[in-house]
């Protein structure tokens, strides 16, 4: 047992928090309530790796979040711990039982909030149920947490995910509870979007993190070193009027035009403005970028 478990006992939920959104918050939520009501300290247990990369090797997920990011969102909850685990084959093989058992003996967990969704050991077998009936064997009680509902729909990360992927950034971000974004390094493109006076910087983003729907979206606009914040334009999609067939993601920065190649930008989606589409020459995609930047402009400053 290690020597944390010794000095404290824990009320603890687990899961992988992808995300980290509102239905996130409201588990939580019910995990400080807990661990209060029982004179316990509160703990986080998830793990840096999604399951699936490790049961099949070629699974590439769509995350919302990187696990950095969402290790400090957890641990900016209010959990008085927040631990990462590695998700490895031997975790894989292990029984809901035996994980519960790892649960106690090496965090001291003696009460386990669990997701309305949620369900772990191998290959996920047991239920609710189950997991009452062996952690009264355990001695860890087993509580239910609810599901937090807005309009009708559990909030789960799978509904931000596919929000995301129909284009509704609007809803997506108010079930996360904050705008969705990612961040890349700076490469080199074809140079079009600087003929046309809009210049953009091509971001390389990491294959695992979900990508939205192609199209023209309004974003704020960090660059690593650059203490200010810029509001800009993004687009999704494949360059169709320049006969492009890779999809790329591109954001013309307002007001700003410095070398930032090798840097790391990072973007927060304010709104979805339009789809891409195939332009009948450069000159009238330039019209339309210019109404593109205005349209977005009024919508951050109204």
């Amino acid at each position: 047992m290690c020597s944390d478990a010794l000095k404290a006992a824990y009320a603890a939920t687990t899961g992988f928090f992808d995300g980290v959104h509102k239905g996130h918050k409201y588990i939580i939520g019910d995990l400080l309530r807990e661990a209060q009501a029982h004179g316990l300290s509160s703990a986080i247990i998830t793990f840096r790796q999604h399951p699936r990369q490790v049961l099949q090797q070629d699974y590439i997920p769509k995350l919302l979040i990187g696990w950095q990011e969402r290790e400090q969102m957890l641990r900016q909850s209010g959990a008085d711990r927040v631990v990462m685990l590695d998700f490895t084959p031997a975790f894989a093989r292990q029984t809901a039982g035996e994980f519960m058992a790892f649960l106690r003996n090496e965090y001291g967990v003696k009460r386990l909030v669990i997701g309305y969704d949620h369900r772990f050991g191998h290959n996920r077998a047991e239920g609710f149920d189950d997991y009452r009936r062996i952690g009264r064997a355990l001695g860890v009680e087993v509580v239910a947490g609810k599901a937090y509902t807005e309009n009708a729909v559990n909030i789960s990360s799978s509904v931000i995910r596919r929000l995301l992927g129909e284009g509704d950034i609007s809803l997506a971000n108010e079930y996360l509870g904050y705008r969705y974004g990612f961040s890349g390094i700076v490469v080199r493109g074809r140079g079009e979007g600087r003929r046309l006076g809009f210049p953009t910087a091509n971001m390389l983003i990491a294959a695992e993190r979900l990508i939205p729907k192609r199209g023209v979206y309004g974003v704020e606009v960090s660059v690593e070193g650059y203490g200010e914040r810029f509001s800009g334009m993004m687009n999704i999609g494949c360059r169709p009027t320049y006969g492009g067939t890779a999809e790329t993601v591109e954001v013309n920065i307002f007001r700003f035009d410095e070398d930032i190649y090798g840097r790391r930008l990072s973007v927060s989606i304010i709104c979805r403005l339009r789809d891409e589409r195939k332009f009948a020459s450069a000159e009238e995609l330039k019209q339309q970028l210019t109404k593109d930047r205005t349209d977005i402009l009024n919508i951050i400053n109204r």
